[in-house]
């Protein structure tokens, strides 16, 4: 059995869950991107070929990270340069199912987008910025 069949010059990219109030995230190796509702997707059968969800492009580059977001999320964009950048979620425009995205970042030279992670929240960012910072263990050290 099989769930999909792609054609010889198309692969899988990624899965998403299909949740309430969700969108699909695609992001290309040029740094484009988009946000597309669910909704815009029609059902398919198991072994069918797939639904197109991105106009790949010499300017967008391949499909790289597909992943199925909310408004309150944020992503780390990591690039082949070993560079990281972390965006909100609300700040990329929904568009269309076949259109080529919007910019999600700006790559120098011969740089790509390798992958996107959500971020998950590890509580610090809610730290109040009055906070003291943690006293280190140990005491005072003397040097030798």
């Amino acid at each position: 059995m099989h769930g999909i069949r792609p054609r010889d010059e198309d692969f899988v990219v990624g899965l998403a869950k299909v949740t309430d109030g969700s969108t699909l995230l695609v992001a290309s190796e040029n740094g484009l991107g988009k946000r597309t509702p669910f909704d815009d997707y029609r059902l398919q059968s198991r072994g069918g070929i797939g639904v197109k969800t991105m106009n790949v492009t010499d300017k967008t580059g391949t499909v790289v990270s597909a992943v199925t977001v909310t408004e309150q999320d944020e992503l780390m964009l990591m690039t082949s340069t070993g560079h990281s950048i972390r965006i909100r979620v609300n700040d990329i425009r929904e568009t269309g199912r076949v259109t080529q995205g919007v910019k999600l970042l700006t790559l120098k030279e011969g740089e790509k987008l390798q992958d996107v992670s959500i971020v998950i929240p590890d509580g610090e960012d809610e730290r109040s910025v009055d906070a003291s910072p943690p006293e280190t263990a140990g005491g005072d050290e003397q040097a030798d």
